[in-house]
């Protein structure tokens, strides 16, 4: 016992079996003590994993034989040009065309070499090819349009002909006009397409008349903080070049001339601009109210007539997604036509023995669609449910299986070819994801019932299509919650709380009333008799807006806040990989998803934003533990609630507004004997009048009370000794003066964690880190602005970067530039440019959605900004 060496025991322990058979029964052998054992070595411990890598490989191989027999790899196709044109557009600067060509031609060569091969260099060789494909297809888009984007606002005279037309709920139009000239001043770039909004009642002007006017135009505006969606881009990619508003009422004008040389296309499409126009109009008088602006979004996507309230509960009920023209609407349009044309035939004698009435109803079907698309306007999602709608009926008509996830692979390499941005927007990847989530899932669950499948008693039947109908309900609203969760956060960062239930309580509605009447409404409208459809339609709207309001008033909706990147992408993968797979492979999507999930719940560390600029400087924002202070006592609601979702503001501090006094030092207004400085007028920087409604958080209503400012605009004792660690360490300048003048609004504005202003001329804050934050309304007080203050916001400032002692200097050119800014503090302290992060939100300044940041009117040319040329104040 005592010769057997532990190398021995080490063999036996490698090969047990072996061991066994030479070690004679009933003989001792020697084991180590656990606590001294020796680690096994590491050919020990290829040993021991060989055999399972082995089995693994094997199971892997098996089931991707599977897979491929399923035909799995063609369900790729799209997620690979979809990613070589998310790339494209995340790209810093376009892509020489020769460059991409090589690249194009290379990996043609390489997939033809490699493509029948199989193995791991085969489908790599077909992702890349399909990778740079979609590079290409994005790159043509690009060229394609290149759409002008107007480069500043601007007042001119405008004249153009109208493309599309519509009224929000207050009776104002909005017009989308193709320009055909300028004057006054004669724009020397002018955009090709914009929208304008006509504020002042007056007559419609029909879909290809001719309309002028005295118009404001404005570049469509970038993301409203760094992440967010980009309207820039989406207006590229739409056409649209400018957007603004009629001053007074727009003429209609005759363009008899203009119709010359028009082409057929461009006449067909202001022709179905103008039925849906007047059948919007129609559906709207006949049912009213937003039932009836509803029901003409469900028919013809016009939205706008809706209120606002209305759109808002239904969001919060997660209820929106019924506004857009997507899988659902089309669906049940199909569905609708589908089973009354079948009931029809088979009640006549004779038609379902001679002719094959599935496929009749399938083409009428077909037919049907078609013209709902026509009417709808052509939105991504809308055009993705038609291409579905039109592949299931087509395999219907050749005998094919209809509904599967090949179908929706198909139609979403159509949409990549011919409009490759729409992968970066929230309407495509939504809507693919809630059909892919849906497709998988009912797949599972029919494989699932047909093994488990029992003749049921005549008299549970109806039980059983009962149970069935709210099961699949809640089913489908539980996977299209799921599978668009990542999506809803990621762009719009809110989930509504109580979702399921709002789909739960309305969705029977939608599909047994709403669409199949407003499809017979639809069918009998030539003939003058959708009157009654039409009515019921929109008292199912109705019973739906009030179950909206009431799941809203439940506790509305959940903000998430902005979603990391990677988390977004690491989820999104994780969920393809869990949806287009059908064996075991599947099980790879945990990975993504746990990693994703993580690190939605367990951000990585990161300094939060303190200070907030918008793209136009207009609005100026200081960020301390869940609340913001703003220069503008009722922030726009556009950029504000972007704001607020993105960085999940929960409280808002107006300003404190200074009005003129009988006496003005450095301008504040003083207090004089029995007076009192007067409080926030409810009125923004630049005295103009604005809506909404913000909170208030302020003692005294927001009132300066006596004794804050005293006549020297010194701060009383209490106040001073609040606002001491707030502020960055200056000493006052000297009363009487400017600087003194801001070290006293500094010292207030710190004591109650809000902007002092002084109307018509500047606001003073301080920033969580310390820092002195300055907005101008007036340039006049730039130079004692940039003594006084960490940072100087100047918006109508031209001039440069910094002032002339470093401290940052944000303008109008620095911000056309940039974009909306976010500043953090990346250390203890403050102080001018230290321990300051800027982060931009325009960071692809030479793409073509925001080339027109470059172009100077007056030399009518484009600028590098790698070149510019100013660093102090003085540069004009």
């Amino acid at each position: 016992m005592g010769e057997r060496t532990a190398s021995e025991v080490a063999q036996r322990a490698a090969a047990p079996e072996a061991a066994s058979a030479t070690t004679p029964a009933g003989t001792l052998v020697a084991r180590p003590f656990p606590g001294l054992s020796r680690p096994a070595s590491g050919r020990a411990m290829v040993l021991r994993l060989a055999p399972v890598a082995a089995r693994a490989r094997s199971s892997f191989a098996a089931a991707w034989q599977r897979e491929c027999d399923y035909g799995t790899p063609f369900l790729f196709v799209p997620v690979a040009l979809g990613a070589g044109g998310w790339t494209w557009y995340a790209l810093p600067r376009d892509l020489p065309p020769l460059l991409l060509a090589a690249m194009l031609v290379g990996t043609v060569i390489l997939a033809a070499r490699w493509w029948h091969r199989g193995g791991v260099h085969s489908v790599a060789a077909r992702t890349g090819f399909l990778f740079v494909a979609g590079l290409t297809l994005a790159a043509i888009e690009t060229a394609r349009l290149s759409t002008v984007l107007l480069d500043q606002p601007v007042t001119t005279t405008l004249a153009g002909r109208v493309l599309a037309g519509e009224a929000d709920d207050r009776g104002r139009m909005r017009y989308r006009i193709s320009v055909l000239s300028t004057e006054k001043p004669t724009l020397r770039r002018p955009p090709a397409i914009v929208n304008l909004v006509a504020r002042s009642r007056h007559a419609p002007i029909s879909v290809g008349e001719g309309i002028s006017g005295r118009a404001r135009l404005g570049p469509p505006s970038g993301a409203a903080l760094p992440g967010l969606n980009d309207f820039a881009f989406d207006a590229y990619f739409a056409g649209t070049g400018a957007i603004g508003y009629f001053y007074g009422k727009p003429a209609a004008t005759s363009l008899a001339d203009e119709d010359r040389g028009r082409s057929w296309l461009a006449g067909a499409q202001e022709t179905m601009a103008s039925w849906r126009g007047a059948l919007t109009t129609r559906i709207r008088d006949r049912i009213g109210g937003d039932a009836g602006a509803i029901a003409a979004a469900l028919v013809t996507a016009e939205q706008r007539g809706i209120s606002p309230a209305t759109v808002e509960a239904l969001r919060q009920a997660g209820l929106a997604h019924v506004l857009a023209i997507s899988g659902l609407n089309m669906v049940l349009a199909a569905g609708t036509f589908l089973v009354g044309a079948r009931l029809a035939l088979v009640l006549l004698p004779g038609a379902a023995e001679r002719y094959p009435i599935k496929k009749v109803a399938a083409a009428g079907g077909l037919v049907t669609v078609t013209l709902y698309i026509l009417i709808s306007g052509g939105a991504v999602s809308a055009v993705r449910s038609w291409l579905m709608i039109v592949i299931m009926l087509l395999a219907v008509l050749v005998d094919r299986s209809a509904i599967s996830l090949r179908n929706i692979a198909l139609s979403a390499i159509v949409i990549l070819s011919v409009t490759p941005s729409a992968v970066t927007g929230p309407g495509f990847q939504m809507s693919y994801a809630a059909t892919l989530g849906l497709v998988a899932g009912y797949a599972a669950w029919r494989d699932r019932g047909a093994t488990g499948d029992r003749p049921a008693a005549r008299g549970r039947r109806l039980t059983r299509h009962a149970s069935g109908f709210v099961a699949g309900l809640l089913l489908t609203s539980v996977i299209g919650g799921l599978a668009t969760l990542a999506y809803s956060v990621g762009h719009f960062h809110r989930i509504p709380a109580y979702g399921l239930a709002g789909n739960l309580l309305a969705m029977p509605i939608i599909s047994l009333v709403v669409m199949p009447m407003g499809v017979v409404a639809m069918l009998l409208m030539p003939f003058g008799l959708e009157g009654i459809p039409l009515e019921v339609m929109g008292m199912g709207i109705e019973a739906i807006i009030a179950l909206a309001h009431l799941v809203s008033g439940w506790g509305g909706e959940i903000v998430t806040g902005r979603l990391p990147p990677l988390s977004f992408a690491l989820l999104a993968a994780g969920g393809a990989i869990a949806c287009l797979f059908r064996t075991q492979i599947a099980a790879l999507a945990l990975l993504p998803l746990v990693a994703g999930a993580g690190l939605a719940f367990f951000p990585p560390a990161q300094p939060a934003p303190q200070v907030l600029v918008s793209e136009d400087g207009t609005l100026v924002a200081l960020v301390h533990d869940r609340e913001a202070a703003t220069n503008r006592r009722q922030p726009p609601g556009f950029i504000y609630d972007q704001w607020r979702y993105a960085l999940r503001l929960k409280e808002h501090r107006a300003p404190a507004t200074l009005e003129s006094g009988e006496r003005e030092r450095g301008g504040i207004a003083s207090s004089t004997a029995g007076g009192r400085a007067t409080g926030p007028t409810g009125r923004q920087g630049d005295g103009r009048s604005v809506g909404g409604q913000s909170p208030d958080r302020q003692s005294g209503n927001g009132r300066l009370r006596d004794g804050q400012l005293g006549e020297d605009n010194s701060i009383s004792p209490p106040e001073a000794a609040a606002s001491g660690p707030g502020v960055s360490g200056r000493s006052p300048a000297g009363a009487g003066t400017m600087g003194g003048a801001f070290d006293a609004a500094f010292s207030l504005a710190a004591a109650q964690k809000r902007f002092v202003c002084r109307r018509q001329a500047w606001c003073a804050g301080v920033a969580a880190a310390g820092w002195r934050v300055i907005w101008l309304e007036d340039p006049i007080h730039l130079a004692a602005a940039c003594d006084s203050a960490d940072i100087v916001i100047a918006p109508r400032h031209r001039g440069g970067r910094a002032c002339s002692n470093g401290t940052p200097l944000i303008g109008r050119q620095n911000l056309r530039l940039t974009g909306a800014l976010e500043i953090a503090s990346t250390g203890p302290g403050g102080g001018a440019g230290r321990d300051m992060s800027i982060t931009p939100a325009v960071v692809q300044i030479h793409r073509p959605w925001n080339r027109h940041r470059l172009y100077d009117w007056r030399s009518d040319s484009f600028w590098d900004p790698d070149r510019t040329r100013g660093v102090n104040d003085s540069d004009e």
